[in-house]
């Protein structure tokens, strides 16, 4: 038995990092010295590595659990994990009810009192007379390996992390991060598409949590991601949690919106902390995952409590505004313009040229409409449109003037018409 476990600790791992082939060496190495077949399981009943020595009994709970790689959903499977885990070692566990079961010999797997996960082995009438010697042995042997897979994965998600945050501000390598990722390509050839989601934490938050919390959040965040896409990359930068899904089949973004939902959803709960979510657009391949990564960074900018997820797709005039705003203020010739004339006189004067013009121009130069947002006589929104032209010089017959007025009252001066109170 010993020699036998010193050969599954020796075992090179199917994957680099992953110590997936260490298990299954382990789980091959049990089976053998106890004499049934082997699974190991993770403390969430995901099946990690079974063994394949020939010859040895099953049933169909193991023939299930090992297609789906998770244990069958049962009633009775949680009073046995609850009398597996509260024991001090190897337990014996009488067959569930349904189809052909068998019963089983279980031992937990732990670290410094830690639940790492257990091993389970079908008892078909042949285990070895030491088999709860052998199966204790193997689940300390086990722990071992468990806690070397958890480093080698942690690694590879810093790594992984490192590597999207340079893609993110793009100074990585494209092809070659597509290989590390596990990202293939198109059934064209050409790179897979892929789409940038970015996680944050309401303002509400307190300074002193934020950074606390923001770590919390990207671990979930990363969880409920691995669990849909199996290895992947999340990374933490200046307060947001970006991760990059794969895109490849998708229709719409439907998938993706589910998922950001759920993670807000689950995150708010867990962090009681409201959490907003934001999806850059779909990209080709790893070389424009910076633009979905600017175009994330501009959904969460117009997001709210009214609306906590969206794609940049849902949202596309609000920060299609956004930009404009911050590019016309920036520039000189963009932001002159009559729009500071008509603040001016409505503050020399007590005039509401500026609130009138932006509410006809919103209501689609529509009178009646303008008068209902103002809460006044339509003769009354007309009078002051037409005292604005006069006082101000404005031609409110030309489009191109009208339009570049109402870009710049509505950015550059931030009004907006919104119905009063009264209307």
């Amino acid at each position: 038995m010993h020699l036998l476990l010193a050969s599954a600790i020796g075992a090179r791992p199917a994957a680099p990092g992953s110590g997936i082939g260490e298990l299954f060496a382990l789980a091959d190495a049990v089976a053998a010295a106890v004499g049934g077949a082997t699974a190991v399981e993770d403390p969430r009943q995901r099946i990690l590595a079974y063994s394949t020595v020939p010859g040895q009994g099953v049933d169909e709970d193991r023939r299930q659990g090992i297609l789906g790689l998770r244990v069958p959903k049962s009633p009775e499977n949680s009073e046995q994990y609850r009398v597996l885990f509260a024991a001090q070692g190897p337990v014996r566990l009488p067959a569930l009810g349904g189809g052909d079961p068998l019963p089983r010999l279980a031992a937990a797997v732990r670290a410094g009192g830690e639940t790492l996960g257990s091993l389970w082995v079908v008892d078909d009438g042949n285990l070895a007379p030491d088999a709860e010697e052998a199966l204790a042995q193997g689940a300390s042997t086990a722990a071992l390996l468990l806690l070397r897979a958890r480093a080698a994965q942690e690694l590879a998600r810093h790594q992984n992390g490192d590597l999207l945050r340079r893609l993110l501000d793009g100074t990585a390598d494209p092809a070659g991060a597509a290989h590390r990722l596990g990202l293939g390509l198109a059934p064209d050839g050409s790179p897979a598409p892929v789409r940038v989601a970015a996680f944050v934490l309401d303002s509400a938050v307190s300074a002193a949590d934020v950074e606390q919390t923001a770590l919390r959040l990207l671990d979930l965040v990363r969880l409920q991601c691995e669990a849909r896409y199996g290895r992947h990359a999340c990374v933490l930068v200046d307060g947001v949690v970006y991760a990059l899904l794969p895109a490849l089949g998708e229709r719409g973004g439907a998938r993706h919106r589910r998922l950001a939902e759920d993670i807000v959803r689950r995150a708010g709960q867990a962090l009681r902390a409201p959490v907003r979510a934001a999806l850059g657009d779909v990209v080709t391949g790893l070389a424009e995952v910076r633009a979905s990564r600017e175009d994330a960074d501009l959904v969460l900018r117009v997001l709210g409590p009214e609306l906590p997820v969206a794609s940049v797709a849902e949202v596309r005039p609000r920060v299609t505004l956004l930009r404009l705003t911050e590019v016309m203020g920036e520039r000189r010739e963009l932001n002159a313009g009559a729009w500071r004339q008509v603040l001016t006189y409505d503050t020399e004067h007590g005039t509401d040229y500026a609130r009138t013009l932006v509410s006809w121009l919103d209501a689609g130069c529509d009178m009646a409409g303008a008068a209902r947002l103002l809460a006044v006589h339509p003769n009354t929104c007309r009078y002051r449109l037409r005292q604005a032209q006069q006082q101000l010089g404005l031609d409110l017959d030309d489009p191109d003037e009208r339009l570049v007025l109402w870009l710049q009252l509505r950015t550059l001066a931030g009004l907006r018409a919104t119905p009063t109170a009264s209307s």
